[in-house]
C-alpha cells in the first residue's frame, strides 16, 4: 500500500487502523468493541484489580487484629 508506506508503516498496521476507525463510527460488526469500550475495560479491570487488593489487605488486617484480641 503506497499510503502505508508514506506514511512509514506497515500496510497491516494502516488497514487495522482503518478497520478500527470504522468500528468507532458504528460501522463494525455487532459484539466488536469502540476504542472507547477498550479504554473503559483497561480501566475498569484495573479498578477490579486494586480493590480485589485492597480486600486481600483489610481481610489480614482483620484476621490480624481478631488473633491480637484474643491474647
Amino acid at each position: 500500500m503506497r499510503s502505508a508506506r508514506e506514511l512509514g508503516v506497515s500496510s497491516e498496521s494502516l488497514r487495522g487502523w482503518v478497520r478500527q476507525a470504522g468500528i468507532d463510527r458504528g460501522e463494525g460488526p455487532a459484539g466488536v468493541l469502540t476504542t472507547a469500550e477498550r479504554e473503559e475495560l483497561v480501566r475498569l479491570r484495573r479498578k477490579v484489580r486494586e480493590q480485589e487488593q485492597t480486600i486481600e489487605v483489610l481481610g489480614k488486617a482483620i484476621a490480624f487484629f481478631a488473633q491480637q484480641k484474643t491474647k
